[in-house]
């Protein structure tokens, strides 16, 4: 008899271990199941690291690549253009769609696995847009984005160099033509900013200076700070602060940084959303720079975008989004929704937060400069009818080499709210090169749109 309940005990205790284990394998299972299915290691699911199941595709369901069969787009001129938002085949590019958006390509669910083939993974981005861009650039390296600042929805990434996901070249070290080629210029790097971070400037003036804007400022075409001399490239004379910004004047706004300091130049970098590194769509982008220096000379240059000064190119573009929403504007994303291949359930949404800038009436005022710029400057004609509000900058990078030439703005319209950044590596003039290629993608936008 004792034996019988001994064994009996020891059933019971079998048992509620195997219950135990049961009630801890289905927690884990549910709380864990999608990462134990996108670990890479998955053949159902993964090849050499790069799903095999889904599909991803644009905002309007062109798809732009196909897991199940290892194929892109048929149009060779969007595959490159989208190569840098979607991916190659080799997992390069760590910040591509086929990189970040694993889980929902494999489209895990509890009650299926991955037995439904995965998911449709849909981007934000406009196909047409996209090819518009990439044309813009010419093969210049470079970047151009553009989002709608009253949604968060990026339309366009491009980044170039490129090449055909479809048939990847063999790239070698030292290969000039593809340098940097595997990194997204948008998303994941820093380059000076030039005359662009003049709106900072211009800002930290507004609103700390008393009086700034209905002062009258005068350029020789140089002046001497701290012992060194800052130019600029013209003799502009006599001007009001619209005309320091239209005219990009080195001279006016280098002082203006030393009135400030380097401390309070720094401080509104940062509000900018300039200096720490964001997310987009949990893609993670590159931090900016300013060092603040403690030398009048250094802290001139910086104030007019040279010295240390780093910005990202999303960062920058965000940025004229809030001065456009007057002092606020969403965030931009990527991954606009997820569904079943069968396309009847929709498991994710895109979404972004705000971000919040100057006061509105610092942005308003902002707003008026920037217009001012495209109507006074760069010329209204480029755009068309569309009311454009930008700042250009000639970056100078040394070493003998051309400046980065950089537009940065925004359609001042409800009816097609977008901010836009176009950055040309080494590519001279900010109005005339990067400003051109800006112009064509928002003409492009304005007949699409």
């Amino acid at each position: 008899m004792k034996q019988v309940k001994q064994r009996t005990l020891l059933i019971y205790i079998l048992l509620i271990l195997f219950v135990a284990g049961l009630v801890l394998y289905t927690v884990r299972y549910v709380a864990l199941g999608s990462r134990w299915a996108s670990f890479p290691g998955n053949l159902s699911a993964y090849d050499s690291g790069i799903p095999v199941l889904g599909q991803i595709l644009d905002r309007s369901g062109i798809v732009l690549y196909d897991a199940a069969q290892g194929a892109y787009s048929d149009d060779d001129t969007l595959r490159r253009a989208t190569l840098h938002a979607v991916g190659d085949r080799e997992g390069n590019i760590s910040t591509s769609a086929l990189q970040s958006f694993q889980k929902q390509l494999i489209g895990y669910t509890l009650l299926t696995g991955t037995a439904g083939g995965g998911g449709r993974v849909y981007l934000t981005l406009d196909s047409r847009l996209q090819t518009a861009a990439y044309e813009a650039l010419n093969g210049a390296k470079g970047t151009i984005g553009v989002y709608n600042y009253q949604t968060g929805e990026i339309l366009c990434m491009v980044s170039s160099p490129s090449f055909d996901p479809a048939d990847p070249p063999e790239i070698r070290d030292g290969d000039t033509q593809y340098d940097g080629v595997y990194l997204n210029r948008f998303l994941s790097s820093a380059f000076t900013p030039g005359s662009v971070f003049k709106v900072v400037t211009a800002a930290a003036a507004l609103e700390k200076l008393e009086g700034v804007a209905s002062r009258t400022f005068h350029c020789s075409g140089s002046v001497t700070i701290g012992g060194d001399t800052i130019t600029c490239p013209y003799v502009h004379g006599d001007m009001d602060f619209y005309g320091a910004m239209a005219n990009s004047c080195n001279c006016v706004f280098a002082q203006l940084a030393v009135e400030l300091g380097g401390s309070i130049l720094s401080s509104y970098a940062q509000q900018a959303g300039l200096l720490d590194g964001g997310s987009v769509s949990g893609i993670d982008t590159a931090a900016g720079t300013y060092v603040i220096s403690e030398n009048d000379s250094e802290v001139g240059w910086s104030g007019v975008g040279q010295y240390e000064d780093l910005a990202n190119p999303c960062a920058l573009m965000t940025m004229m989004g809030a001065i456009a929403g007057r002092g606020s504007a969403r965030e931009p994303y990527l991954l606009d929704k997820v569904t079943s291949m069968t396309d009847t359930a929709a498991r994710s949404t895109g979404t972004s937060g705000t971000m919040h800038l100057w006061n509105a009436d610092t942005c308003q005022a902002l707003a008026d400069m920037l217009r001012n710029n495209v109507t006074e400057t760069y010329g209204q004609s480029r755009f068309g009818d569309l009311p454009v509000c930008a700042k250009s900058g000639t970056a100078e990078v040394g070493q003998g080499k051309a400046p980065h030439s950089w537009f940065a703005g925004f359609v001042d319209s409800d009816d097609l709210p977008l901010a836009f950044v176009a950055l040309v590596e080494n590519g001279g003039g900010g109005s005339a090169v990067a400003g051109s290629a800006a112009a064509q993608v928002l003409r492009t936008a304005a007949e699409l749109l």
